[in-house]
């Protein structure tokens, strides 16, 4: 009887395409015989508060449509449901894995399970091949003249943009090579939402393909007014890898620098949260951390629930609950109301982020909730008190936005602020002073 022909592992994490993925392509084209693998990760999903989270049905959907592809090329996905480091040892044990091949992490979690699995690997003899997929720089590749890492956004946009201009932005199209896929075995069923313990939801997302030109030449002008589509929507495809960052970053080159920025911004925090992982739980500046927050429950519920009165405020925290999306615009004035106005801890607000947002990123989300709050690196100072008032003058002037999401706004049935924007402010200030001081 001839032994079974050894196969390559390529583990889908956060890189959910077939389309220019690095790993993906390198097993392909240097070992061959690939068997691609998708694990719904119980480390996670166990710690998920709400059995119909968009996120997990989203994922499901994708995994369905890339299984399907790959069958269409001759091969097959396994899907697991389980511990990481248990599904690939029980796979290494139950057939001949000559290698593993994956696309690098830069998050705390990541990092740990990676090593826990290279451990277990290593062990075997089975080497595991570790490939940059989801930023276009690795996150020691910008470093100051020093070598130690920017905590200034500016200058390291400056040198990232200078590394990146000066070198050509690798596509790695696997599909030509998905021939070198593992031949299909035998069909195994994806394990079910509901087996899983969630329930099939809904949610919308934009198509996963590059935001439209015109999107793009007008981005500077309208991102930031939440009533118009001025705005990409490509976060939750960028989260979950179901585009290419490198498509994107040379998307924007062409046709938009001020939206080049922002993908600059996203690779910012994720070195941030590489190379300081203390902020996942701690402010960046530790004196901060000395602030005397308001445990006030009653007043964050009603920041959650969109009960504030502060009309904007409320918009944008109900559309967050319907949606899983919120405007940019609109986060950074949520994020200041909650850590200044109601003098609420921002890992509060962080936490009900990472629980709603369909786009949520660690690096991301806590680096602009600290940067809101003022802890962070470069952030914005202390005594910058967004009014909301002011600000839905300035970006929302004829109410479309509000009144999509407040529709009892201007009616007897409108909410009184729960704070008042002076006094709020004035405590923040001083607050804030005593405890920095």
């Amino acid at each position: 009887m001839t032994a079974p022909a050894p196969i390559t592992l390529f583990w889908f994490r956060r890189d959910l395409r077939l389309h220019d993925n690095h790993a993906l392509f390198r097993a392909l084209k240097d070992q061959g015989n690939v068997q691609p693998l998708f694990i719904f990760d119980r480390d996670i999903l166990d710690k998920l508060e709400d059995v119909d989270d968009r996120r997990v049905s989203f994922i499901h959907d994708v995994i369905s449509d890339l299984d399907a592809q790959i069958r269409s090329h001759g091969g097959s996905l396994w899907v697991e449901h389980g511990k990481p480091a248990e599904v690939i040892e029980r796979i290494t044990e139950q057939h001949p894995v000559k290698a593993v091949y994956v696309n690098s992490d830069h998050e705390p979690y990541g990092l740990a399970r990676d090593k826990e699995v290279e451990d277990l690997l290593r062990a075997k003899g089975i080497l595991m091949h570790s490939h940059l997929d989801h930023s276009i720089v690795a996150q020691s590749d910008v470093l100051k003249p020093d070598g130690n890492p920017y905590t200034v956004y500016t200058p390291y946009m400056r040198r990232w943009k200078e590394r990146v201009r000066n070198s050509v932005i690798p596509a790695y199209a696997s599909e030509d090579e998905l021939a070198a896929l593992a031949p299909a075995h035998e069909h195994t069923a994806i394990p079910s939402l509901d087996a899983m313990g969630f329930r099939n939801t809904a949610y919308t997302v934009p198509l996963a393909r590059d935001p439209s030109v015109d999107l793009l030449r007008h981005y500077g002008d309208r991102r930031n007014f939440p009533g118009v589509e001025g705005t990409s929507r490509i976060g939750v495809h960028l989260r979950f890898g179901t585009v290419s960052v490198r498509e994107m970053v040379r998307h924007a080159m062409r046709h938009s620098e001020v939206w080049l920025n922002e993908l600059i911004w996203r690779e910012f925090f994720m070195q941030i949260l590489w190379h300081f992982p203390h902020v996942e739980q701690r402010a960046f500046r530790p004196a901060y951390d000395g602030i005397t927050w308001r445990d006030d429950e009653a007043s964050f519920l009603a920041w959650c629930e969109g009960r504030t009165g502060y009309p904007l405020v409320d918009a944008g925290m109900r559309e967050l609950r319907a949606t899983g999306f919120m405007h940019n615009r609109v986060r950074m004035v949520v994020a200041s109301f909650l850590c200044k106005h109601l003098l609420i801890d921002w890992r509060w607000g962080e936490a009900w982020f990472a629980r709603w947002l369909m786009d949520f990123e660690l690096s991301s989300n806590n680096g602009n909730w600290q940067w809101a709050s003022g802890s962070g690196c470069d952030a914005a100072p202390y005594f910058r008190v967004f009014n909301p008032s002011l600000q839905l003058q300035r970006f929302d002037p004829e109410l479309v936005y509000v009144q999509r999401w407040v529709p009892e706004y201007g009616t007897s049935d409108q909410l009184q602020p729960i704070v008042e924007h002076r006094s709020a402010r004035e405590r923040a200030i001083a607050t804030y002073k005593a405890a920095l001081q």
